[in-house]
C-alpha cells in the first residue's frame, strides 16, 4: 500500500531527519536519486543537453546538484536562474565546477533544443500559480523537444491537494523525495505529475501513519479472497440489488451483472426491471417486488436507474432502514440529498458514490481539494463517500482516505457507474469494511477499464465481461510498489 502525504507531514519528518544527518546530506541524497532517474530515462549522459529551471530555495538546490551530477557524466547543462540572488549557493558552485553554464531568464535558455528539462522552480511549499517569468519559461519548455521532469512536485501544483490554480509545469515524469505527495495522485496535480518515481532519502521511520493511501493490485487482491473448499453460496455473501426501471432497464442488468462477476455467493435482484435481469442473468435470483420480499441479503446496492418518484423514495427508505451495509448510487443519491437524515441516522455502514454534481446536491461543493471535500461530507453524514473522478477519492467519517490510482478516460460513458456499484455491493456482502470495499471497488473498476480499453473504445458492458479476467490478474499480482498502482 502506498502512503500519500501532505507537505506539512513531509516537512515535519524532514525536520527530524535533518537533526540526525550532517548538513547537506539530505539534499545530496535527493539530487543523486534525481540524477539517477534522469539517466535511466535518457539512456545516456554524454552530449545530452539539459536545461535546469532554478527557483529560490532547496528545490532549486536539488535541481542544481542533480545538474552537476549529469554534468560530471558528460551532459551539457544550462541552469536558468529565475532569482539569481536567491539561488542555492552550494548548488550553483557545484554546477559551475561540473562545467555547467549559468543563464538568466532573458538570454538563451536552451529550451528550444534541450533533451531534458528539470523543473526546480518551486517545491512543496509553493502556493498559487506560477508568476509570469516562470510561466513563460514553462511555455517554452512545453514547446521544446525536451523530456520534462519535475523535481519533487511540478511547480504550480499544490503538493497537499493537487490543486492547480494557475500556470504550472506539465511534467512527463516527477521524481519525488521521501514520500509520495497527495497532490501527485489527485485532481489536476495528477495530470501534471506524469509518471511518479519515488526516491528514498530516509524519511520512512519519521513519517506518521498515512491518513491517505493508495492501493496496489496486490492490496486489492488480498481483500478479495477466492472461495475455499468450505464455502457455500451463503458464506461467500449475498448481494441485494435494487436498480433499473422501465425507462432504464440497462442499469439493473449492468449492476446485477457486475455484482455476479465479482463473485459473491449469490445475487438477489428486487426491482422493476425484473424481466430484463432475468433474461440477461439467469444466475441471479429475481424478485419482482419490494426489497423486503427478496429473502436473505447481506448487503444492498440501491439507486442506479430506479428513478426519483415517490415509489423510489419509499424503496430507498426501506433499504436504509435495514441494519445491513448499503451502497447508495445515482438516483438514490438524489433522494438521499433531499433527506440526509436517512443516511445520517443509520448505524449500519453506508457508502455514497457521487460524482461532482451529485456531491453538490448535499449542499457542499467539491472545490479544488477533493480529498478534503470527501472527508467533510463523510464526517457530516457518518458515511463512506466515494467521490468519482479521474482519480476517485474514498473517505470514511474518521478521516481515513484512499485515492484510486487506476482507470482510463474511456470510463466516462453511460453505465460504467452502475458497474462500479455492483462491484462495491458485492464486496460489502463479502464482508469487507465499507471504506475498503469502496476503495477496492474503485481499484478493480479502474483496472478493468484499462484492460478493456486495450481492445478499443469501451462501453459499460465490456467491463462486466472483463471483470473475471481482471480479478484473475489481480490474484497473480506481485507485491507491488508505486508502479503497479498507476500513481
Amino acid at each position: 500500500m502506498i502512503g500519500l502525504y501532505t507537505a506539512a507531514e513531509v516537512r515535519a519528518a524532514e525536520a527530524v531527519l535533518l537533526t540526525r544527518t550532517r548538513e547537506g546530506a539530505l539534499m545530496q541524497r535527493a539530487a543523486t536519486g534525481l540524477a539517477t532517474v534522469c539517466l535511466r530515462l535518457l539512456g545516456r549522459a554524454v552530449g545530452v543537453r539539459v536545461t535546469v529551471l532554478v527557483g529560490a530555495g532547496n528545490n532549486g538546490g536539488d535541481a542544481l546538484f542533480a545538474g552537476a551530477h549529469l554534468g560530471r557524466r558528460g551532459a551539457r547543462v544550462t541552469a536558468v536562474l529565475l532569482d539569481p540572488d536567491r539561488a542555492h549557493p552550494a548548488g550553483l558552485a557545484a554546477l559551475r565546477a561540473a562545467g555547467g553554464r549559468i543563464a538568466g531568464t532573458e538570454g538563451p535558455t536552451g529550451l528550444d533544443r534541450a533533451d531534458l528539462v528539470l523543473d526546480g522552480i518551486v517545491g512543496i511549499g509553493g502556493t498559487g500559480g506560477l508568476r509570469p517569468p516562470a510561466a513563460a519559461l514553462v511555455a517554452q519548455a512545453v514547446a521544446g523537444p525536451g523530456l520534462r521532469v519535475a523535481v519533487d512536485v511540478p511547480s504550480g501544483v499544490d503538493a497537499s491537494t493537487g490543486a492547480v490554480p494557475g500556470a504550472a509545469f506539465p511534467a512527463q515524469h516527477t521524481v519525488t523525495f521521501g514520500a509520495v505527495k497527495v497532490g501527485l495522485a489527485v485532481g489536476e496535480g495528477r495530470h501534471h505529475a506524469g509518471v511518479v518515481h519515488l526516491v528514498d532519502i530516509g524519511l520512512g521511520e519519521h513519517l506518521p501513519p498515512p491518513r491517505t493511501r493508495q492501493l496496489t493490485d496486490a492490496d486489492a487482491a488480498a481483500r478479495i479472497p477466492p472461495p475455499t473448499p468450505e464455502d457455500d453460496k451463503y458464506s461467500r455473501g449475498v448481494t441485494g440489488v435494487v436498480a433499473g426501471s422501465s425507462t432504464y432497464p440497462g442499469a439493473a442488468v449492468l449492476c446485477t451483472g457486475a455484482a455476479l462477476r465479482t463473485r459473491p455467493g449469490l445475487v438477489r435482484y428486487a426491482g422493476t426491471a425484473a424481466d430484463g435481469v432475468r433474461a440477461a442473468w439467469p444466475e441471479a435470483i429475481v424478485t419482482a417486488g419490494r426489497p423486503g420480499d427478496a429473502g436473505r441479503v447481506q448487503a444492498w446496492v440501491v439507486g442506479p436507474g430506479m428513478g426519483t418518484d415517490d415509489a423510489a423514495a419509499g424503496v430507498l427508505a426501506e433499504v436504509l432502514a435495514t441494519d445491513l451495509p448499503v451502497l447508495v448510487d445515482a438516483d438514490a443519491l438524489t433522494l438521499a440529498a433531499r433527506e440526509p437524515a436517512l443516511v445520517r441516522d443509520r448505524r449500519a455502514p453506508t457508502v455514497l458514490t457521487p460524482h461532482d454534481r451529485e456531491f453538490a446536491r448535499f449542499g457542499q461543493e467539491v472545490g479544488p481539494d477533493r480529498v478534503g471535500a470527501a472527508r467533510r461530507l463523510a464526517a457530516a453524514l457518518g458515511a463512506v463517500v466515494l467521490l468519482k473522478g479521474d482519480a476517485t477519492v474514498v473517505a470514511d467519517a474518521d478521516g481515513t482516505a484512499f485515492v484510486n490510482g487506476t482507470g482510463t478516460p474511456w470510463l466516462a460513458t453511460a453505465g460504467t457507474g452502475d458497474v462500479l456499484s455492483g462491484i462495491g455491493g458485492a464486496l460489502l456482502a463479502m464482508g469487507l469494511p465499507a471504506v475498503e470495499a469502496a476503495a477496492v471497488a474503485a481499484h478493480v473498476h479502474g483496472r478493468t477499464g484499462q484492460l478493456a480499453d486495450e481492445r478499443g473504445p469501451l462501453i459499460a458492458g465490456d467491463l462486466v465481461r472483463w471483470l473475471p479476467g481482471t480479478l484473475a490478474r489481480l490474484y497473480r499480482a506481485p507485491t507491488g510498489g508505486l508502479g503497479d498502482s498507476g500513481a
